[in-house]
């Protein structure tokens, strides 16, 4: 995975999450909260179509080497490995300090 390749995968992620956060916050908030989670999700919003349009449409040079697809398909794959990794050592961890 070269850098550009990396920072897209960053920023995509960062995009998604800041995106899903704020809607969340949006729903679920009152108030102040809920202003901060529209710009939240609007901020996310904002991110992710401009970096996407960088390295699907803008023909600029760093950019155009990367795969959107396999940059999403990866995350995906890498995301799911991580969770499932995580989940089963916390819950060998949980059985072990139970247990005893």
């Amino acid at each position: 995975m070269d850098l550009v390749t990396f920072v897209s995968l960053i920023v995509v992620v960062f995009a998604l999450v800041i995106l899903v956060a704020g809607a969340f916050a949006a729903i679920m908030g009152s108030g102040k909260s809920r202003t901060y989670g529209i710009v939240m999700a609007l901020a996310g919003l904002i991110v992710g179509v401009l970096w996407t349009y960088l390295i699907i449409w803008s023909g600029i040079e760093p950019f155009c080497n990367v795969d959107m697809y396999q940059l999403f398909y990866d995350a995906v794959v890498n995301l799911a490995g991580v969770l499932i990794g995580a989940l089963v050592a916390v819950g060998i961890f949980l059985v072990a300090v139970l247990k005893s």
